[in-house]
């Protein structure tokens, strides 16, 4: 079965890399024209028939906690590909991703990513950092939140990394709730050192928003909220 779902997966690559370059050609051609809820929408249903097409089983849970038209900071655990289609297809607000620059040279996504408003951070330049993190700030106005993978890079062995400061930073500037997301099951159906999907069920918990004034220091709220993405993940 393995063989064959992998087998699969080879002949349903071209339908996967058309749906992704038309949701970029769609994105570049008509965002600078329209508002970004309906672009988000495309690139909802961008993500979602990944796993529709993979027969992936994804679910979800949390939405009634946070509120329509309230920004957030949004912070996930980061182990695999997926993560990035899991939050993009079933996160119900408009966001905007603050993401690692490699992502630029990705033929249309990239350009597309730009297109709508997504930013662009280059971790090994504190000062291009610190100029994205204003960008950020400048986003978030009217309902729109950012997501932001704290660990900064996806997990080796699918355990919850170190967080590093710069969600916190947004969120303690802009006086934003911070909310955990817990990701289950995405380390399973593709790590970073695999090539082909599992077919393993996923799961997104949204938890409950979080003040980070609410904590003495910022060391302790940034330990309560990678506690609280820890404790919404579901294991084995």
């Amino acid at each position: 079965m393995r063989f064959l779902y992998c087998l699969y997966q080879i002949l349903v690559l071209p339908i996967l890399v058309l749906n992704t370059l038309l949701c970029a050609v769609i994105t570049i051609l008509f965002f600078p024209f329209n508002n970004s809820e309906p672009i988000h929408q495309v690139q909802m249903w961008w993500c979602k028939l990944m796993f529709y097409w993979l027969f992936i089983p994804v679910t979800l849970d949390g939405k009634e906690n946070i509120t329509p038209k309230q920004s957030y900071v949004f912070v996930a655990n980061h182990a695999s590909m997926f993560d990035v289609f899991l939050i993009y297809g079933w996160l119900p607000v408009v966001y905007k991703w603050l993401m690692k620059k490699e992502v630029r040279r990705i033929p249309f996504v990239g350009t597309a990513c730009k297109a709508a408003g997504h930013i662009y951070v280059d971790r090994g330049n504190a000062q291009a950092a610190a100029k994205s993190l204003q960008e950020v700030k400048a986003a978030l106005h009217d309902g729109v939140s950012t997501v932001i993978f704290p660990e900064g890079t996806r997990s080796k062995d699918g355990q919850l990394g170190r967080f590093h400061r710069g969600a916190f930073q947004v969120a303690l500037d802009l006086n934003l709730p911070v909310v955990p997301l817990s990701l289950s099951g995405c380390y399973e159906v593709m790590n970073r050192n695999e090539h082909f999907a599992h077919r393993h069920p996923v799961h997104m918990h949204i938890g409950k928003p979080m003040n980070l004034s609410d904590y003495a220091n910022e060391k302790e709220a940034m330990e309560a909220v990678r506690q609280a993405v820890e404790n919404g993940i579901k294991r084995g």
